[in-house]
């Protein structure tokens, strides 16, 4: 590990900024002519990302990697933890199911055993690379888990890697976070911190100034950077907490009105992030059957607990309201992964692999369409085309199902993509108004997305768009801009001096 040198970013609590900071800093060394890697030794997330060999990560270090300008691998997240129900989660081991385990388990009886897939994975990334920017999760001061914690302070001893703390001043109280979080910390890990960085300032930074010079002068830490709030920032989000910075009722100002449904074990969501760029559509997310209103389409996404979530449905009366829409309004409906599996007349499970509950009825809106979950999961990179408003249209996307859906010839409609495999995935029927399919990524794929909504356009009588976005221009763009903005008020001579100096020491 001679050659190569990390640094860490940790946060004062979730959704500090953590991500964000190392994607820019992935991007920032790349931009420099360093071979850097991301690197989180354990995700909890159910926003996936699949690697090129068809392995699972958390997509927060797909997308770092994608900065880096590399191609993501299991290593970069060798661990990734995606919660079912209350107090049990799905364990992912380099990017396969391990097993399904309560939190105290976890705990105890997988502790050592992934101490040492963390430090495997993480010395394998150090003889590749020149720069390893490595993610902490949550706060390193929840005192009642550092002593089996395996992804803040310990993986920073583990690397000796400097490391970054952030806080997030939008939401108020920075300097209490920051200072409470640091006291909290043992001696020896508060010495491994080299600075902070407060995160998503919007105003005048001279009137912040006296709380810096005194926050440097109460720590005896420098304050290596304050971090602009970049608005428009069109990079995928690995944390449900994002969700709640989106409205749930309609917005008459927009010409489509697009529907999300957001039950409890929501996954892999930032399929829905090129749909929120056109500038025609409001997009919102919705718990409740009295917030859906009259939308023009429908989406019920990926969930990571498919017949509870069907029950969450049913329980609040969406299923009987959307079933409605659909009948009485035309209302559009497309379900993902998950939310295909939901359009079917019935999901089952008898190997209790995600739920206790072994049996739930679909909105039937794909008649004679069952689903039975099965141990086997699916993680794949695929490409095919599909048949939409008379033309031809090449899609790509990734699978990340455990389930087999099954539907009988006697249903109208046909599948609805013809994999580049030979292999049929979903459904869409006559009139294009059901359209179901296991491929999360497939709003990304502009062509598809710029057919669908002006589709809906025609429909509703409104004007059609002819300016629509390149989805991936727009994300590179993106990464571009948050290096930029990163780099312009970071002391980054100040970081990369720090990160010699714990190489050495």
């Amino acid at each position: 590990m001679t050659n190569c040198l990390p640094i860490m970013v940790q946060g004062t609590h979730s959704d500090a900024g953590k991500s964000l900071l190392v994607t820019a800093l992935c991007r920032i060394f790349a931009n420099k002519g360093l071979q850097t890697a991301p690197f989180k030794s354990q995700n909890m997330a159910l926003n996936s990302y699949i690697t090129m060999d068809g392995k699972e990560i958390g997509r927060a270090q797909g997308v770092q990697a994608e900065a880096a300008r590399i191609q993501a691998t299991t290593y970069m997240n060798p661990i990734l933890i995606k919660p079912e129900g209350e107090n049990r989660s799905q364990i992912v081991v380099h990017g396969k199911p391990f097993r399904t385990m309560q939190a105290g388990e976890y705990r105890e009886a997988f502790y050592e055993y992934g101490k040492q897939l963390i430090k495997e994975s993480f010395f394998k990334l150090a003889t590749d690379y020149e720069r390893i920017v490595i993610e902490g999760a949550g706060s390193p001061a929840e005192i009642n888990l550092n002593e089996r914690e395996l992804v803040n302070m310990s993986v920073a001893a583990m690397t000796k890697a400097p490391v970054i703390l952030v806080g997030d001043i939008d939401k108020g109280g920075v300097f209490a976070s920051l200072v409470g979080t640091l006291q909290l910390l043992a001696p020896e890990d508060r010495q491994r911190i080299i600075g902070v960085v407060i995160n998503k300032f919007r105003g005048d930074l001279a009137l912040l100034q006296p709380g810096l010079h005194w926050f440097e002068d109460y720590t005896s830490l420098p304050v290596l950077g304050v971090i602009p709030f970049i608005d428009d920032l069109t990079i995928d989000a690995e944390d449900s907490l994002v969700l709640a910075n989106y409205e749930s009722g309609p917005n008459t100002a927009k010409a489509l009105d697009i529907a999300v449904l957001h039950y409890p074990r929501i996954a892999n969501f930032t399929d829905i992030d090129p749909l929120v760029l056109e500038h025609d559509c409001h997009v919102r997310f919705v718990k409740k059957r009295g917030e859906l209103g009259t939308p023009d389409m429908i989406v019920l996404p990926g969930s990571k607990n498919t017949l509870e979530d069907l029950h969450y449905l049913w329980d609040n009366g969406l299923t009987e309201a959307i079933i409605e829409l659909v009948e009485k309004a035309g209302t559009r409906v497309v379900g993902i992964c998950g939310g295909y599996q939901m359009l079917g007349a019935s999901v089952t499970d008898p190997s209790g692999i995600e739920s206790m509950c072994s049996h739930m009825k679909g909105l039937n809106l794909i008649k004679y369409m069952t689903t039975t979950l099965t141990p086997h999961k699916r993680t794949v990179l695929v490409s095919g085309h599909v048949q939409l408003s008379g033309q031809t249209l090449l899609v790509d996307g990734y699978e990340i199902h455990m389930g087999r859906t099954e539907r009988d010839s006697n249903g109208h409609g046909s599948h609805f993509i013809r994999l580049s495999d030979g292999e049929k995935d979903g459904f869409i029927n006559e009139d294009e108004g059901i359209i179901g399919t296991y491929l999360h990524g497939i709003f990304a794929n502009d062509e598809f997305r710029h057919t669908l909504l002006n589709n809906l356009c025609e429909k509703k009588g409104v004007p059609v768009a002819h300016d629509r976005c390149a989805y991936q221009s727009v994300r590179e763009k993106s990464l571009s801009t948050l290096a930029d903005v990163v780099e312009t008020h970071l002391n980054m001579a100040l970081i990369e001096q720090k990160m010699d100096e714990f190489s050495k020491g």
